[in-house]
């Protein structure tokens, strides 16, 4: 089952890894028995669909969920199915994927204009006037 980003951006299913582990929320006694919980790996060095600035977007978001050997492990046990843990861990990916998608704007240097600094030394001059009017009076 492949994931659909978007319908010009699929990741395949070969990219992704799944292991089912025995989970320790909800369920009662059925945790005991039933592999419940989804480790969801996304093997990025294997990805072809996602541009290199996209791929060094994803891993500086992915932080933590990065492994040592470059892909994102994404760990689902919140729900008592398997399932629902496993669409959890995929709708965590491609929420992660569309952020990295997201390109950053780039901040353009900017100088401050006449009028502002006017503005910011008078707001100064008041701010200094009202401090010395607080002064202490002499009784000389």
């Amino acid at each position: 089952m492949a994931l659909i980003i978007s319908p010009d951006l699929v990741i395949p299913d070969e990219e992704l890894e799944w292991k089912f582990i025995r989970s320790s929320g909800p369920g009662g006694q059925n945790v005991n028995k039933v592999a419940s919980a989804a480790q969801l790996r996304f093997l990025l060095p294997l990805n072809s669909s996602l541009g290199a600035a996209v791929r060094n977007r994803l891993r500086r978001l992915a932080g933590s969920k990065l492994v040592d050997d470059g892909s994102i492990l994404f760990k689902s046990m919140s729900e008592r199915s398997q399932e629902q843990n496993r669409r959890a861990a995929l709708d965590r990916l491609e929420a992660l994927i569309r952020a990295a998608l997201v390109e950053p704007k780039i901040r353009k240097k900017t100088r401050p204009t006449k009028g502002s600094k006017e503005r910011r030394i008078e707001s100064k001059k008041r701010r200094g006037a009202t401090k010395v009017g607080r002064g202490g009076q002499s009784w000389d």
